[in-house]
């Protein structure tokens, strides 16, 4: 069983842009373009847009008269032609060398095609389980990517310690039963059982 603090967990679930890799660039970079195309506040959007997924965020902040479908594609689009600056979180390839294959699992809001791109742009390795917007019929803050990770891997939940960086994703691995390990800065310290500034 892996260890994080000295407790044994039967999985670790590790959310993806913001807790294995930093793609921050390139969301601003295509999100801000979209934005001001279709004059929504950017402020607004990227506080509330991470750890969400792509389609969602669309629904939510396109007008009346944006067609979601074609809206959504052009953000898809947009993000898997453009890798430059995605680089790993400082000391997960460690990390994540120490575990077994069916120790961890990847939940995250991007596409398997988008997942798989920015993984292997950050030179880190895709798990066994990778649960991807594909997989869900809700998006975080559900917790129905989480639930299908554990059950993928065969243990319970609430026995799993989840990394999240973001509010969603934070409120998803509660709803689940799951401990919760906070990393970066995007959620306060004490929503979480655990503070990780970095995985060193």
């Amino acid at each position: 069983m892996p260890h994080f603090r000295s407790q044994p967990y039967a999985a670790f679930l590790f959310d993806m842009d913001g807790t294995l890799l930093d793609s921050s660039a390139v969301v601003n970079r295509v999100w801000l373009t979209w934005a001001r195309r279709h004059g929504v506040d950017t402020q607004t959007l990227l506080a509330s847009m991470h750890g969400v997924r792509a389609a969602d965020t669309v629904r939510r902040f396109a007008g009346p008269t944006l067609d979601i479908a074609h809206e959504t594609e052009w953000i898809a689009q947009a993000e898997l032609n453009d890798i430059e600056g995605i680089v790993p979180i400082e000391g997960i390839g460690t990390f994540i060398q120490r575990l077994e294959p069916n120790d961890w699992a990847i939940v995250t809001s991007a596409s398997l095609e988008l997942a798989t791109i920015r993984l292997r742009a950050a030179k880190l390795p895709l798990p066994r389980v990778l649960i991807t917007a594909e997989d869900v019929r809700r998006g975080k803050p559900d917790p129905e990517g989480f639930l299908l990770a554990a059950d993928r891997l065969g243990v319970r939940i609430d026995q799993c310690l989840v990394f999240e960086d973001s509010p969603a994703g934070v409120a998803a691995a509660k709803a689940s039963g799951a401990h919760v390990a906070i990393v970066g800065g995007h959620v306060p310290a004490n929503e979480g059982n655990f503070a990780l500034p970095n995985y060193l």
